[in-house]
């Protein structure tokens, strides 16, 4: 069963509620988490000047809210942060670097003026939640639009199976999309789905068996892997929409990235 994404849920390691503070606080953990905060957080963002951590902490301990609010903006600019390395990360790359057909599968004219990358696994929920808005997206602009699909498998095996089959289908250009859309449409990825997905979008199986098993195959899984760690990428879908990384790894709507093709 696939992991539903819930967009609304934060992900990080301050992602509390207040009722959650209240109940670690009954462990112990909240102690631990106070030190954190005192020791990083109460410099940085400039709370409590010139106050000892004793009355600091017997301060926050009853004013939650003021934790709550304190954790929330520490969340935040760490978030701010990373995402300026991550654009300077992608603008030193330059975009070339993400169109090598050594590593994406490339489509849409050569000199379009707008560009859309995904980083994605095909076993990955924020990929398949995202996959309406993309092929909504991809039908709407392939005449207008440079498109680089990059196959990135970091959720285990299965997933490394579905990009070497996926890759081998570049081979087949004419079926890749299809196929990257049957794929990110399916529910779990086994070899008979893969395999029923292949054949429903026409690929020449034989052909697919060969050419999964061309050693050029896995050094393209290796080439992508290594973009996205110079790209310090960390997250599947992660987008570049004209150049620009999208602020968070997570699924995209037709809302969301309609305004990350502003930018």
């Amino acid at each position: 069963m696939i992991e539903q994404p819930n967009p609304a849920a934060p992900r990080g390691i301050f992602s509390f509620t207040r009722e959650q503070w209240m109940l670690a606080g009954a462990g112990g953990l909240i102690g631990a988490v106070l030190a954190l905060v005192i020791t990083f957080g109460v410099g940085w963002l400039g709370y409590f000047p010139g106050a000892s951590d004793a009355r600091i902490q017997t301060y926050l301990m009853t004013h939650p809210d003021v934790l709550i609010s304190m954790t929330n903006l520490l969340q935040q600019k760490e978030a701010d942060e990373d995402q300026l390395k991550r654009q300077a990360a992608a603008d030193k790359l330059g975009e070339k670097r993400f169109f090598d057909p050594a590593v994406a599968y490339v489509a849409g004219p050569k000199d379009a003026k707008k560009t859309l990358v995904e980083f994605f696994d095909y076993n990955c929920p924020y990929c398949k939640a995202s996959l309406p808005a993309i092929k909504k997206f991809y039908e709407a602009h392939k005449n207008d639009t440079r498109f680089a699909f990059i196959e990135l498998p970091v959720k285990g095996p299965e997933s490394t199976v579905a990009a070497q089959i996926a890759i081998a289908a570049r081979r087949q250009p004419d079926k890749y999309i299809p196929f990257y859309f049957e794929l990110m449409g399916t529910g779990g990825l086994d070899q008979a789905t893969i395999q029923a997905a292949a054949v429903k979008v026409g690929l020449d199986i034989p052909k697919l068996t060969t050419d999964m098993n061309d050693p050029a195959v896995t050094k393209t899984i290796a080439a992508s892997l290594r973009l996205a760690h110079e790209a310090l990428i960390d997250g599947t879908p992660t987008f570049i929409v004209n150049g620009k990384v999208q602020p968070q790894a997570g699924m995209v709507t037709d809302a969301s990235l309609a305004e990350l093709a502003k930018r």
